[in-house]
């Protein structure tokens, strides 16, 4: 009998006992408003898929190579998975926004010897690809953005003109589940990014947490994270595809037409990350919000100050997660845990808050959160040529989240912010959540994001408080009556030194505001920053 903990053969059984199943719906909102969509049955993704693994072959591609996915959330996105598990190879996702140094890193540090691109991402390729010489081809995906292809150093061809029109019939070359699927990428938001060496079993985990939130088959999935991303990849795809459910994919978040996608669909489930969750809640309240199927919200950083509201504004139930591409889970199901806790770690594994000497923190104590199997082992990390940083990251047989947090008396877990990420202002830590929540709240915003600045009082440890703010489109911006706004519904402490104003908040491919790139951009641009005293001129503030 196959391994099914294997995605080639997970893949060939459905298509044998759903072969027509829509299994996966992939929307994009067109210029017009209207939705442009391409459905997958299991039959074609092991189709499409032998169909790569020959391309694959055809390229000279060997058991172990790997080669990269630069593109939004389309189709062939999982075609390429598919096939990547039955040849045996090893993809590499990539935000396709990503360009210059760091995608030469990512695809040279990781050995890529091809690319699967989106015309779209092409340029950005094609401005790098002369650095890589490993790089032996690159197969477009034809979306309109481009309509012809040049070569530069490799000479790119379209990729429906490489794959074969007859349906191979290969063998799964992978003959264990613990062998290498993916490497994963790190965000990176401090440095380069580390990359994850992801075993089928990896993905075969977290495609199976389904029964453990309440999902089945019955249920309509749907998200607008990146696939690149492995909370849209492992949680979403992958359980849509061992439920044996229907998915509904955007080609990226929108959260304009979230609610819309969901009712046109029937999607009864999504997931959402913490800053997603406050840019949903600040779109401007409409009268049949709660006119939906959504009947479960997964959610990875539900701010507390709007946990209750937003589930009764939107008529859903909150089941709060924690967990990242490396490991580590905790659950909070509807009505389970206190509002605002991250939940307790599975029956498989078991969780300690410590502090820097390793021992257990006592209730409401801060300190790190770490997690190990619930047989005492640790669960295995490995990043790509990163032996340090995989010890660092198991250091004491323990998987170290790099977050802080706390335990309350009944042993709910509490996520309280980022190691390196807190935000000390006049000697108290600033609830960043409830900054973002009041200030989401104000008619006149889009988006916000709240993030900190060396003091300017000099004082060590301390930050002044920022927040980037996106305007609602149409109207004149007053950062005046923001200010004022703030002043009611806020504490002195955490009003914000700073109110910087941006075209867009820049995100990482899971919706991750990127902070650095706000921190530069608060640099180069004065004249879009603000504080209380000076709400109609530049900012004035010492270098």
């Amino acid at each position: 009998m196959s391994d099914e903990r294997i995605l080639a053969n997970l893949i060939a059984r459905q298509a044998a006992e759903h072969p027509d199943l829509d299994v996966l719906t992939f929307v994009d909102v067109k210029s017009d408003g209207g939705f442009a969509e391409e459905v997958r049955s299991f039959r074609e993704l092991r189709d499409n898929g032998q169909r790569v693994a020959q391309a694959l072959g055809d390229a000279g591609m060997q058991a172990g190579d790997r080669f990269a996915l630069l593109m939004q959330n389309h189709p062939e996105f999982v075609d390429a998975m598919v096939g990547s598990s039955i040849a045996g190879t090893v993809f590499v996702p990539i935000d396709p926004r990503t360009r210059g140094e760091k995608l030469a890193f990512m695809l040279g540090f990781s050995g890529c010897r091809g690319v699967i691109c989106a015309d779209y991402a092409l340029g950005h390729l094609m401005a790098v690809i002369r650095a890589l010489p490993q790089i032996r081809w690159v197969w477009v995906l034809r979306t309109g953005a481009v309509q012809h292809l040049h070569a530069s150093g490799v000479s790119p061809r379209w990729l429906d003109e490489v794959l074969p029109v007859a349906v191979p019939a290969l063998p799964v070359a992978v003959d264990s589940p613990e062998q290498t699927m993916q490497m994963l990428f790190t965000s990176g938001t401090t440095g380069d990014p580390k990359a994850i060496l992801a075993n089928y079993l990896r993905f075969h985990a977290v495609g199976s947490i389904g029964p453990l939130i309440g999902w089945s088959a019955a249920d309509v999935f749907y998200t607008g994270l990146s696939l690149t991303h492995a909370n849209a990849q492992l949680i979403t795809l992958g359980n849509v595809l061992t439920l044996g459910a229907r998915g509904v994919i955007s080609r990226r978040f929108t959260k304009s037409r979230l609610w819309d996608i969901c009712r046109r669909y029937g999607c009864t489930t999504f997931n959402l990350l913490g800053g997603m969750t406050t840019a949903v809640y600040s779109e401007t309240p409409r009268a049949d919000d709660a006119d939906n199927p959504v009947r479960l919200v997964l959610s990875a950083g539900m701010p507390a100050a709007i946990w209750q509201k937003f589930a009764q504004r939107f008529g859903v139930q909150i089941f709060e997660f924690y967990g990242a591409a490396e490991g580590g889970m905790s659950f909070n199901p509807p009505g389970v845990g206190p509002v605002g806790s991250i939940g307790k770690p599975p029956p498989t594994l078991e969780a300690r808050i410590v502090d820097e000497d390793d021992r257990e923190c006592a209730p409401f104590e801060q300190g790190e959160i770490v997690f190990r199997n619930a047989d005492g082992s640790c669960p295995p990390v490995e990043y790509f040529q990163n032996p340090e940083a995989s010890a660092k990251k198991t250091a004491g047989g323990w998987l170290r989240m790099g977050d802080v947090g706390h335990r309350d008396a009944q042993g709910w877990l509490y996520f309280d912010y980022r190691k390196g990420g807190g935000i000390r202002h006049n000697g108290d830590f600033v609830n960043v959540a409830f900054v973002e929540k009041a200030i989401a709240e104000h008619p006149g915003v889009d988006d916000v994001y709240v993030y900190g600045i060396e003091a300017d009082s000099g004082v060590p440890g301390e930050k002044d408080v920022v927040a980037a703010v996106v305007p609602a489109p149409g109207a004149a911006f007053d950062v005046a009556e923001l200010y004022r706004h703030c002043r009611a519904a806020l504490e002195s402490n955490f009003v914000p030194g700073y109110i910087q104003l941006m075209p867009e908040i820049p995100k990482t491919a899971s919706e991750k505001p990127q902070e650095r790139f706000c921190l530069e951009h608060f640099r180069a641009h004065p004249e879009a920053v603000f504080t209380e005293n000076s709400t109609s001129e530049p900012l004035r503030r010492k270098s």
